[in-house]
């Protein structure tokens, strides 16, 4: 470069993005330098508004994950906020059992079938489904089979070894059946 273009180029103004003129004016300015100072310009102004994007985004992201990360956390604590009772009720029947011999065996299976169904009811609320096995026909997305009797006909749940559960119409758990094949007459 030589002196006359080294002043120009000291004296040339990055455009902005503040002015009205938009890229017109910038591309006017532009025209009147070296083509080469005008480049570097350019490429420094678009550098500058990739960097910009980029912290933008990146912003995003973590305000994204900040807010998927409270979403949670709000729906744990309303789920374990309606265990508490159930959570109380086996405590109760705990302390009933450390009182050894005085225990009522009559209280004490009321105040189980009461904490169940206070975990039944929050779970319900909470979507979790219990999957309806007995004596329905045997479906492998619903049930796993781990005992079979031998037949000619189509599998049937003869026996629900553990329960199954579905999370709205997602399974969670199968069922764990014994299956039977009646013969078909």
């Amino acid at each position: 470069m030589n002196a006359h273009e080294e002043a120009e180029f000291e004296g040339a103004v990055a455009p902005s993005n503040d002015d009205e003129g938009g890229l017109d004016s910038d591309q006017t300015a532009l025209e009147d330098l070296d083509p080469l100072v005008a480049m570097t310009l350019q490429r420094d102004e678009m550098q500058v508004a990739a960097q910009q994007i980029k912290a933008d985004f990146e912003n995003y992201k973590k305000r994204v994950n900040r807010d998927q990360a409270s979403l949670v956390e709000r729906a744990t604590e309303r789920l374990l906020e309606e265990l508490l009772p159930a959570l109380d009720s086996f405590e109760l029947a705990s302390s009933s059992l450390e009182a050894g011999a005085e225990a009522d065996l009559e209280k004490l299976t009321k105040g189980v079938a009461l904490a169940i169904g206070q975990l039944q009811s929050a779970v319900e609320r909470a979507g979790l489904l219990r999957i309806d096995a007995s004596g329905a026909p045997f479906d492998p997305e619903e049930h796993e089979a781990v005992i079979h009797d031998d037949g000619d006909g189509d599998p049937v749940v003869e026996v629900v070894l553990r329960t199954g559960y579905k999370l709205k119409s997602r399974v969670l758990r199968p069922a764990m059946v014994k299956v039977t094949r009646a013969a078909t007459d």
